[in-house]
């Protein structure tokens, strides 16, 4: 059985194009025993080679314990690796299943998908569907052929909306938020001005997001120390350099992977001090609990952290 807290290698059992531009890919344990369960919202990170990690949200059924299922969109050197490179048959290295995108219970639900933001959502709305809560599906892209899931999503009837940019232009996002009641969670995954845009829209409390890439954040960098617990180390994180370079620098070993606050691998729990949170994953409850950190690109508030390295 494949472990969920360390490199593994899984096989590729079967590949199918999914949309223009998109791939899918079928993964397997190669002794062909049980994968590690998830959630919907979950990720597992491939290690492609040659330094490159890239983070696929699982996209089938957590009841096919045997199987997982990526999308794959054809953008940057790492998915247009998998494209040109990946067969069945093909072994990958792989971490996780990891998930900061968690499908909490709700009573309703308002689903937005951008693109290929599309996949974290597949199995969102089957569960919400057989948990019997009240849910529609916004789902947006450039244009109908380069979306994929449609005709697997169509078994849902009207609670989908599929609205393609060249036929509909964009999401109507006013109309589709403004009558979004109370108790209501909001589930969006998409490029970086659809993401924006919901922000604006929605209250911290009622909205969960997942990005593919960093959300800009301003913030002051002042050196402090950072105490390491377990290892009996305290270290200087000058300003310029993250927590993560500089224990990596020191030797101490750490599980990352994207380095910019979107991936969550490098969650670290906090011991003492108050974290400066500048990663793309946490929710506004878990930054105010200050019990983890992502020590890519979060730093401190004060003059020292003592984190569980």
């Amino acid at each position: 059985m494949v472990s969920a807290d360390a490199e593994a290698e899984v096989v590729v059992l079967g590949r199918a194009d999914l949309a223009d531009g998109v791939v899918g890919l079928t993964l397997g344990a190669v002794d062909g025993g049980d994968l590690p369960p998830w959630r919907p919202g979950a990720h597992v990170d491939v290690v492609l080679g040659e330094g490159l990690v890239r983070q696929y949200s699982l996209c089938g059924d957590p009841a096919e314990t045997r199987v997982w299922r990526i999308g794959v969109l054809k953008e940057g050197p790492g998915s247009t690796a998998v494209h040109e490179r990946v067969r069945p048959g093909d072994r990958l290295v792989t971490r996780g299943p990891r998930n900061h995108f968690v499908l909490e219970d709700a009573p309703r639900y308002v689903f937005l998908a951008g693109g290929i933001g599309i996949t974290p959502i597949v199995p969102m709305v089957a569960a919400a569907d057989a948990a019997g809560a009240d849910w529609r599906l916004y789902y947006g892209g450039r244009s109908r052929s380069s979306m994929a899931f449609v005709d697997e999503l169509a078994r849902h009837g009207e609670r989908v909306e599929v609205r393609p940019q060249d036929e509909f232009g964009l999401l109507d996002l006013d109309g589709i938020l403004g009558g979004v009641v109370p108790g209501t969670l909001v589930y969006c995954c998409g490029p970086e001005a659809m993401l924006a845009a919901v922000e604006e829209r929605c209250s911290p409390a009622s909205l969960r997001t997942e990005r593919f890439s960093p959300k800009a954040v301003a913030g002051v960098e002042e050196a402090f120390d950072v105490e390491l617990r377990l290892s009996g180390r305290t270290l200087r994180v000058e300003a310029g350099r993250s927590i993560l370079e500089t224990v990596e620098k020191a030797g101490v070993g750490v599980l990352s992977s994207c380095r910019e606050g979107t991936c969550g691998t490098c969650e670290t729990p906090v011991l003492e001090g108050e974290p400066d949170h500048r990663d793309s994953v946490l929710t506004e409850a878990e930054r105010a609990d200050g019990g983890f950190m992502m020590i890519c690109v979060s730093r401190a508030r004060g003059p020292r952290l003592v984190l569980e390295l």
